[in-house]
């Protein structure tokens, strides 16, 4: 028997969503409790989709049925191309070259370096410690990991200065979407604000990868960074590397590896601000493991503490905010007909605030994740990397990096919030960021100074 959707209508649906996208939409899927809701937006009326069974049919189990294309993946799509963020024969084709790239053993090959290039990063905010002067974190965030995927990506064959390039560029990119993200019916042939933005942006990125994809291939050594390991694989597939499929593969790459997890090191100084105790027994953990010493990768499994604030971190506040879906054929979501060619959205941030898989919701709890193994959650009640075939190849990259960071930062320096304050999640493109900044004092730890 069919049911109707949870409607929310356009008087409220459209003033809602422009006043605060994320948090409202996250709203109406909580207020219908998991029911399938339907936007009306005008003309355009997408379904809401945040129960952990029908977030499992479209990921999972009817997946085919539930395509990356539409109105929502067309502003994407003149950046990211066709890999492994795409559908059909180009991303099982990506897929199956990227994801040996992507396995915990071959991240962990890549560690040792990343490791390298974090230290010596964070290695250069001593005099902002020494000084007093406060860092800004979303711009060293972003740098420090950006430099890390780069190394990963393309060795050394690009120098700091030009690396640090990219990350303002991508940025520029997923924050001039927002328009056409929240009115996609309107028409390309028209200039709506940051599209010139979101052009020059995927212009200059062009002028960066291509000719790193060229010395790369000039040189032909089979290394291990990813552009090098790329290119021996599309050659051993293919018996040619297509230099824009590359590309593609790598502004892929990229965009998942590197801004996703600069904006999860945003949120957690303040939510470690917002819950000393939390903050007092991840910094017990890292002094006991780590000391004053370097941070290798080996130390990371020894952290289980801050594995458990990482989950919590993204479940409170998961990468995608909005994750599209298109539907090829006539189908069935919890008992709602759901026409061929409708938009599906999918919320991880609306999943994980649903109370029936996750008591105390908005409580930031590191806690709940103790148990893990033993825990009876719905599989799909966390979604922070998706599932199912499309699920994110980069989530062991984004543990061992983001643990490299906090570990690098929590063993050299005390941490304190200089501005504390309510951040306000916006949408930046798909990517969930904070829309205030905040800026962070760093304290050396008296060992460091005797050593």
């Amino acid at each position: 028997m069919t049911t109707s959707p949870h409607i929310v209508p356009t008087f409220q649906a459209i003033p809602r969503l422009v006043s605060d996208p994320v948090t409202e939409l996250a709203r109406m899927g909580t207020d219908a409790s998991g029911q399938v809701v339907r936007l009306h937006l005008g003309p355009f009326r997408p379904y809401l989709v945040s129960h952990p069974d029908h977030v499992q049919q479209v990921l999972k189990t009817d997946w085919t049925n539930f395509v990356r294309e539409g109105v929502f993946w067309r502003p994407l799509q003149r950046l990211i191309g066709q890999s492994i963020l795409g559908e059909g024969e180009a991303w099982a084709s990506a897929r199956k070259i990227l994801q040996p790239l992507f396995t915990a053993r071959y991240t962990a090959s890549l560690a040792e370096d990343m490791a390298d290039i974090i230290a010596e990063r964070i290695g250069e905010l001593d005099d902002f410690a020494r000084t007093g002067r406060p860092i800004d974190v979303e711009h060293q965030m972003t740098s420090i990991v950006n430099q890390a995927v780069i190394k990963v990506l393309f060795g050394g064959r690009i120098t700091r200065e030009t690396a640090e390039e990219l990350a303002p560029e991508f940025a520029t990119c997923a924050t001039s979407i927002g328009f056409r993200m929240l009115f996609p019916f309107a028409p390309y042939s028209i200039r709506v604000p940051g599209d010139r933005a979101f052009l020059r942006s995927a212009k200059k990125i062009d002028e960066i990868v291509y000719p790193l994809i060229q010395q790369a291939q000039r040189e032909n050594n089979n290394g291990k960074e990813v552009v090098s390991a790329l290119l021996t694989a599309r050659l051993e597939k293919e018996g040619r590397a297509d230099l824009h499929q590359v590309r593609d593969d790598l502004v892929n790459i990229y965009g998942a590896a590197s801004e996703t997890t600069a904006m999860s090191l945003i949120w957690l100084w303040q939510v470690l601000h917002d819950h000393p105790q939390v903050n007092a027994r991840l910094q017990e953990e890292v002094d006991r493991v780590v000391g004053g010493g370097p941070v290798r990768p080996s130390h990371v499994a020894e952290m289980p503490y801050l594995r458990m604030v990482l989950q919590e971190l993204l479940r409170v506040y998961p990468n995608a905010w909005v994750v599209p879906r298109q539907t090829v054929a006539d189908t069935e979501i919890g008992g709602v007909r759901i026409e061929a060619g409708s938009q599906i959205l999918i919320s991880p941030y609306t999943t994980h605030r649903l109370e029936e898989f996750w008591p105390r919701p908005l409580e930031y709890d590191p806690e709940r994740w103790a148990d893990e193994k033993n825990g009876r959650r719905h599989r799909y009640a966390f979604i922070p990397f998706g599932l199912g075939p499309h699920v994110c190849l980069g989530q062991h990259l984004f543990y061992v990096e983001a643990s490299l960071v906090i570990a690098n930062l929590m063993s050299k320096y005390r941490t304190v919030v200089a501005n504390p304050q309510k951040l306000r999640p916006v949408p930046g493109g798909a990517t969930l960021r904070p829309k205030q900044k905040l800026f962070l004092h760093l304290r050396p730890i008296e060992r460091n100074r005797a050593a």
